[in-house]
């Protein structure tokens, strides 16, 4: 069966020609070119969706944060012209997985899409279907964690972070490694993407995040997981 894939883009000669190219790959594409359409398509079910900053009616960030809102777990990268990194940062904190600036190759476009795909499904829990450290409990099965018995709102992809962290308690993780294992490619505009997604995952599971207790800086390495 096609992957459905949500393209979010006003530039209808773009959306043409990302069309036929995403097709070709064996994905069954569907559009919007507004926010409002954005908005009423992203609870159908799709496997990903590729979401344009810049929309009529609207911005593609916040169409992200109402999808997450709204619970929408499926994989989303932002697509836009826009490259400054306060933009990246943004779209990531809001619970976008990815970030491609344009113009970018195709080859790129489908090497990302791909690796969200495989990263998004199910994986096997890391020793347990449960893990707990300090007041956090992390349920694989549920794909939920809480902190002090409330419910923690992690995107997705803090979500896989937190799970690589627990399958690797007590090792240094350099941040290549995060990128090609967590977000599954080598190639990224920038490494402070694992920094930016470390800080937020801090912000939610540690007691004081500038004091981390549990995601350690290893410096001139990367970060550590203890409990």
């Amino acid at each position: 069966m096609p992957r459905r894939l949500l393209l979010v883009e006003d530039e209808p000669g773009l959306v043409m020609t990302l069309t036929d190219r995403l097709v070709a790959a064996g994905f069954h594409v569907e559009s919007a070119a507004t926010a409002e359409e954005a908005l009423a398509a992203v609870d159908r079910p799709f496997d990903i969706i590729l979401l344009d900053v810049m929309l009529p009616g609207g911005s593609g960030f916040d169409v992200c944060k109402v999808a997450r809102e709204r619970g929408v777990k499926v994989p989303i990268m932002m697509l836009t012209a826009r490259g400054q990194v306060v933009d990246r940062v943004t779209g990531l904190r809001l619970g976008a997985d990815d970030y491609l600036v344009k113009p970018f190759e195709m080859v790129e476009l489908l090497a990302r899409i791909d690796a969200l795909l495989r990263r998004a499904a199910p994986a096997a829990a890391p020793g347990g279907e449960v893990a707990i450290f300090g007041g956090i409990r992390v349920d694989f099965r549920r794909a939920e964690v809480t902190k002090d018995g409330t419910l923690v709102e992690l995107s997705a992809q803090e979500f896989k972070l937190l799970r690589y962290f627990l399958a690797h308690r007590g090792a240094t993780l350099s941040r290549d490694e995060l990128l090609n294992e967590v977000w599954g490619y080598n190639a990224m505009p920038s490494t402070r993407t694992v920094d930016v997604h470390v800080a937020w995952l801090r912000q939610k599971v540690e007691e004081n995040p500038k004091h981390p207790q549990f995601i350690l800086t290893v410096h001139g390495l990367g970060y550590k997981f203890v409990s």
